[in-house]
């Protein structure tokens, strides 16, 4: 089983702010995260996936 990435940790590997995180899910969009008690967590094959899915920029 691997670890369960926190916010931070999600925020940190995208480079983004944790509040973006936690819009992002008010909006349904981001890497699907479930509750853990009172924590949200994310599988790293989750993130990894919905970074696949996402449309790549025009060069």
């Amino acid at each position: 089983m691997t670890k369960l990435w926190g916010v931070k940790d999600l925020a940190d590997y995208l480079g983004v702010p944790v509040n973006t995180i936690y819009k992002w899910r008010t909006q349904k969009y981001g890497p699907p995260g479930r509750r853990v008690g009172k924590h949200l967590r994310f599988r790293q094959t989750d993130i990894e996936a919905w970074l696949a899915a996402l449309p790549s920029e025009a060069a």
